[in-house]
């Protein structure tokens, strides 16, 4: 397979508006309002649920045909559920598919929209083309969960074994109107949905194939394509200019490390933002190398870099008004002859010494090069984001980042986040920590002698080479990057995408508000 069939590929299915069904459409996907009967107790069944169509698509007598179906076949319209039914003989199609959006109330929430259009874009798989009222509530929530809903992953599959049934290629979301604002708005949610979609294919793309050369160069496809500022060090630039910590992690492979620079200039902000992502390829976990079980999840351990590359290729698309460099570090962690050893002491870029307790806590040290670098650049607000600590998952599950930083911006970022949908959590970085980082023979140690906090360490550790007067923003997606479980929502199994919608959502608000 070449690089181009992976980068090239169609990552989801063509949206699009109009203000009546397609003739080639085979089916119509509506929404359902739970509704409660004034009498019921506030714990009873929902009945008679409502459709949520929008003005002009379909007359009365349609839409009390396909109501009656549905509730003759118990649809309640509780979030998530999905009901088919045949259409009615006077619509272009063959079969309504309703999907519930909850309560009323819900309505309000994006994301409930979002997750409501990703459930029913993954039951839509045979349906080459099909239609939909979902934009009638919340058109952008509707066409990103549609298109991330639909995402598949079978670029290496065989023709044998592929699925015979594919998700949609065509989507059409009807509107009174093709106004300028839903056009703008639809052209903006596929970028977004897109970007995504970018992140997920790099997570998923087994390591055999995405190594830090080749993930270089489909970057420098990607980034230039979108009218990025691309920039490489290969192994040699990297040890000659002094970035030990990537070069540390990555000399016990045969497939050396890299480094990727991208940069989207405003045209008008002074305003100057870093991102810094999280690039190992592959983590065996080097010398002190992890257990079988489930190593090969690893493939994942470069969702950080991914999701800073589709965001600032994001930030170009939507063209942000603020300055984005993206810093991207590239290593594959492998135990060899080659490999550092625990104990080892490395020089970090910028001069700073770290001695090497466990080299499976990679991620910092590649990170702490990659800071430095993005921050002589003299950024105002730096995010870096990384698959970094098991302890994430342990204190807040596998579907929510922890952010940690600067007070301030930290919060910021956890609330921009929370706007959509990823739900990054705000964290401390207790001082008392700090003294565990401490070394017998260098600066500092990468990980504590104990493991207390440990998601909240490796923030501390990383603190240390964030100058003092750069906002900063650390978020750790060890759980969320990767879904190892069924699909879910908008979210199908292997690469998440996440945090990509929050860093987009942030650089958003800092060109709007500084």
């Amino acid at each position: 397979m070449s690089k181009n069939d992976t980068v090239d590929r169609a990552r989801g299915p063509e949206l699009e508006l109009s203000t009546s069904i397609g003739k080639d459409d085979s089916a119509l996907v509506i929404g359902l309002i739970s509704t409660s009967s004034p009498d019921d107790d506030a714990d009873g069944p929902a009945t008679e649920p409502t459709l949520a169509i929008g003005d002009g698509i379909l007359d009365d007598a349609q839409a009390a045909a396909i109501s009656a179906a549905l509730t003759a076949l118990g649809a309640t319209g509780s979030h998530g559920e999905v009901t088919r039914t045949a259409a009615p003989d006077s619509l272009p199609v063959d079969v309504v598919v309703a999907v519930g959006l909850g309560d009323a109330d819900n309505l309000d929430d994006a994301d409930q929209v979002r997750q409501a259009a990703g459930i029913v874009a993954r039951e839509l798989d045979g349906h080459e083309s099909v239609s939909t009222t979902l934009s009638a509530i919340d058109l952008a929530a509707a066409a990103e969960g549609l298109f991330l809903g639909a995402y598949r992953f079978d670029e290496f599959r065989s023709a044998k074994s592929k699925p015979k049934r594919t998700p949609p290629q065509r989507i059409t979301l009807l509107v009174e109107s093709k106004s300028k604002e839903a056009r703008a708005g639809l052209e903006r949610a596929v970028a977004v949905a897109d970007s995504v979609a970018i992140a997920r294919d790099f997570v998923n793309t087994p390591p055999s194939h995405l190594y830090p050369e080749e993930f270089a160069a489909r970057t420098r496809t990607l980034g230039s394509k979108a009218g990025l500022k691309v920039e490489i060090l290969d192994d040699k630039q990297l040890e000659a200019q002094g970035y030990g910590g990537i070069i540390g992690v990555g000399k016990g492979s045969s497939r050396l490390p890299r480094l990727v620079r991208l940069t989207h200039t405003a045209k008008k902000s002074p305003k100057k933002v870093a991102l810094v992502g999280k690039g190992i390829t592959f983590d065996t976990g080097g010398i002190s190398i992890k257990p079988a079980a489930n190593m090969d999840a690893m493939t994942s351990d470069m969702g950080g870099a991914a999701a800073v590359i589709a965001a600032t290729i994001l930030a170009a698309r939507l063209d942000v008004d603020v300055t984005v460099t993206a810093t991207v570090p590239m290593a594959e962690n492998m135990p060899s002859s080659t490999a550092q050893r625990p104990g080892d002491v490395l020089t970090q870029y910028g001069g700073r010494t770290v001695e090497v307790l466990n080299t499976d806590a990679e991620g910092r040290l590649i990170l702490a090069d990659a800071i430095v670098r993005a921050c002589e650049d003299d950024p105002d607000y730096l995010i870096d984001t990384a698959t970094l600590t098991g302890a994430q998952m342990v204190a807040l599950g596998t579907r929510t980042p922890g952010v940690m930083g600067t007070d301030e911006f930290r919060d910021r970022v956890a609330a921009r986040s929370a706007d959509v949908g990823e739900n990054a959590w705000a964290m401390p970085l207790p001082a008392e920590l700090r003294a565990d980082l401490k070394s017998r023979v260098a600066d500092l140690a990468n990980v504590t002698p104990h493991r207390w906090g440990g998601m909240l360490a490796a923030g501390i550790f990383l603190k240390e080479f964030v100058p003092e007067d750069v906002q900063w923003a650390h978020i750790d997606i060890a759980g969320p990057a990767f879904n190892t479980g069924g699909a879910w929502g908008y979210t199908t199994k292997g690469g998440t995408g996440v945090p990509v919608r929050t860093i987009a959502a942030v650089l958003e608000d800092i060109a709007a508000n500084g």
